[in-house]
């Protein structure tokens, strides 16, 4: 998905950094700390809304996780859907997971792929590609989470590339998980990750209370889909991301009504990453030419076969990228 923010050089907790801010604070590993949702309207007048948790100004990565949007349940027939035209990325991964509804996945590396509920959809961006998301006829209701993995420097510059994959789901006591990178509870898939991470829905009974495994190393967001959740004994509001720090080798979660929640975590990244719009680099002066190639090659015409290609198949035009703030773009991580 892209980030369609109108501004994303001005919103508070948004994708963009454009002054110095303190670094981000060490949790000791005791602490839950609770990251609040902002909506974000995504498009024009019909503008799909989500829920975005992460980045934000006190702390942009869990890992390398750097970008997590939820969305729905959206009534397709009020909302109008997903439909996102052919755009840019660069030195991420996009990781589409689903609660409901059926996403239609096309890329320029060649790929037409429908996004399931259950199914994992992981596309590399790496040096450069392109795509496009939009919501099938048959979808009544929209529902899921949208995330992004900054790769690391030795990676970034991967050629681009797109995996698909579905795995089997295990058990954590009266829980079930899916575990869509990495493994957890006897679920996994071999999906192609180029730092420590870890990524699972896990749904709980009503009344139930599970252990989960932690990776001591990692560090950890939870994400509460529906249900009343605790952490650790901390009450987790719905749409809000409970942040780990490292050094826990387990939580305790607690669901008094039938929950979902999503876990996330990894190994910290230990770098700084320049993230706007579509975009990660290491500098602002990177991002400027991530937007020229796309403006010229693409939006211009210039150079079909350039750094992002051609999505074939999409009836419509490719989504030209926002003017850049007036300010340098800060890293930050």
């Amino acid at each position: 998905m892209s980030n369609l923010e109108r501004d994303p050089a001005e919103s508070v907790g948004g994708s963009v950094l454009t002054e110095p801010v303190p670094a981000e604070a060490a949790v000791s590993e005791d602490v839950v700390e609770i990251l609040e949702p902002r909506d974000v309207p995504l498009g024009g007048p019909r503008a799909m809304t989500v829920r975005r948790t992460l980045p934000q100004r006190r702390r942009s990565l869990i890992g390398g996780w750097c970008f997590i949007d939820h969305y729905g349940p959206d009534d397709v027939s009020v909302s109008g859907g997903m439909r996102v035209p052919p755009h840019p990325h660069t030195g991420l991964q996009t990781v589409s997971w689903l609660f409901e509804g059926e996403i239609d996945h096309r890329d320029s590396v060649g790929s037409h792929a429908l996004v399931r509920p259950g199914e994992l959809n992981l596309m590399t961006a790496g040096h450069g590609i392109s795509h496009s998301e939009v919501s099938t006829p048959g979808t009544a209701r929209l529902h899921g989470v949208q995330l992004w993995v900054a790769l690391p420097s030795a990676s970034r510059d991967v050629a681009p590339f797109f995996e698909h994959h579905a795995p089997v789901t295990g058990r954590l006591g009266a829980a079930s998980v899916k575990t869509f990178v990495g493994s957890l509870a006897g679920s996994g898939t071999p999906a192609t990750i180029f730092s420590p991470l870890v990524g699972a829905e896990l749904v709980v009974p009503a009344g139930s209370t599970i252990e989960v495994p932690l990776e001591a190393s990692f560090e950890h967001g939870l994400l509460v889909d529906t249900g009343e959740v605790a952490v650790d004994g901390v009450s987790i509001p719905l749409w809000h991301l409970a942040y780990l720090g490292p050094g826990r080798t387990s939580l305790t979660l607690q669901a008094e009504s039938a929950a979902r929640v999503v876990l996330l975590g990894g190994e910290p990244l230990g770098e700084q990453i320049v993230m706007w719009w579509n975009f990660i680099g290491r500098s602002h002066d990177e991002v400027v030419a991530y937007r020229a190639d796309w403006q010229g090659e693409v939006i211009a015409g210039g150079d079909p076969d350039g750094r992002f290609g051609t999505v074939e198949g999409y009836d419509g035009s490719p989504l030209p990228a926002p003017e850049l703030p007036t300010v340098r773009l800060r890293p930050r991580g």
